[in-house]
């Protein structure tokens, strides 16, 4: 499917771009008239799906303390992702770790 949106998306951004009848473009490109009224519709409705999803948008991430923050050894490194979901580690990791858990927890929702 990714090849096809790959495909697809510019044709619809150039639909847009222009403001052109997606039939008038259509035959213009010799393109399946269905084949892209689909794609356009599908298009719109990820990024209108993406645009709802408050935590794709923002490279920021409020967070709220449920309890009291207990003194730790120095170094030391508590990750809270999820509700029973607790990591403790020795050290604060690696920046690019703590990315690849970032990618690795949106990847499993």
């Amino acid at each position: 499917m990714q090849a096809g949106l790959e495909f697809w998306a510019p044709h619809v951004a150039a639909i847009e771009q222009e403001s052109v009848a997606t039939a008038v473009y259509a035959k213009r490109h010799g393109l399946a008239l269905h084949s892209l009224y689909y794609w356009r519709q599908k298009i719109k409705a990820a990024a209108a799906q993406t645009a709802d999803s408050p935590e794709q948008g923002s490279a920021f991430v409020a967070l709220t303390m449920s309890e009291p923050v207990l003194a730790q050894p120095s170094g030391s490194c508590t990750l809270v992702l999820g509700p029973g979901v607790r990591v403790e580690l020795p050290a604060l990791p690696a920046p690019e770790w703590l990315a690849a858990l970032g990618r690795a927890m949106q990847g499993a929702r």
